[in-house]
């Protein structure tokens, strides 16, 4: 899969992201100092958020998409300057060690195959007493709309590109999120499953959203002439829906602290 974004097009569509961030954000308590990870900054809406809420702190800025981390260093740098650093990381990895005191994420790790090994790696990221504070998609989260795409996916024109492609995500379960937390060596975890589902303003609306977020994996085992047609293809099938441009959305919350006593070599 491509691992590049459009990331003018994602800043632009991104507000459904935007608003579930904004409200995992609230739910944050900070005293305003910390030292913190955006893992998966994306373009930064939500990592400005984030600043604004720590006056004395520091932030880390991560993303895999170097197109993602030149658009949030455009937006962020000019208000908050050296006190937010970008870095280009695709997790799992995690390349701190007990540096920070808040892990922040949401709409990423999704993304992430191995869950095991990146609650393994934020531990280890995090200083004792540090906070996990994140939420992605989860459980049924897209079940209609990868259906949806599956039907598209059968037609002859499309089927040689994704045979034997099981996608790219990875949507857990709340009790199996709690249950990686934990044997990670966090405590107090929390992880709970809501439902948040979005419908767009039209077809324009529509089209432009699937192609830059949901879809961007299909469309990158296509070739370019194929991906206008199978968007074409999606899009009319979103219309005859039921209410039209709906997209499925689940979100998973997870919440978790490092024990102030755990040292390297915790369990993973």
């Amino acid at each position: 899969m491509n691992r590049e974004w459009n990331a003018t097009s994602y800043h632009k569509v991104s507000g459904p992201q935007t608003s579930w961030g904004q409200r995992v954000l609230a739910r944050l308590d900070v005293r305003g100092d910390e030292r913190a990870i955006d893992a998966g900054c994306g373009s930064g809406r939500l990592t400005g958020e984030l600043m604004a809420r720590l006056p004395e702190g520091r932030l880390v800025a991560i993303d895999r998409s170097w197109n993602m981390l030149q658009t949030a260093r455009a937006n962020l740098r000019p208000e908050f300057g050296s006190r937010v650093k970008f870095v280009q990381v695709a997790l799992p990895a995690l390349p701190f060690h007990e540096w920070a005191d808040l892990v922040f994420s949401t709409a990423t790790f999704h993304w992430i195959d191995d869950h095991p090994a990146l609650f393994a790696g934020i531990f280890d990221a995090l200083r004792p007493a540090g906070r996990l504070h994140a939420q992605c998609g989860g459980g049924p989260n897209l079940v209609e709309a990868h259906a949806l795409a599956g039907g598209v996916m059968r037609e002859s024109a499309f089927r040689p590109y994704f045979e034997g492609w099981s996608g790219a995500w990875n949507f857990a379960s709340a009790e199996e999120t709690r249950g990686r937390l934990e044997a990670a060596g966090f405590t107090e975890v929390l992880t709970s499953l809501e439902p948040a589902p979005t419908t767009l303003a039209g077809e324009a609306d529509y089209r432009e959203f699937v192609t830059t977020v949901i879809y961007h994996p299909h469309l990158s085992r296509l070739p370019e002439s194929l991906r206008d047609r199978f968007i074409d293809e999606v899009t009319a099938r979103a219309a005859a829906q039921d209410p039209p441009f709906t997209l499925d959305y689940w979100r998973l919350n997870m919440q978790a602290t490092r024990p102030s006593g755990a040292a390297r070599g915790h369990p993973r």
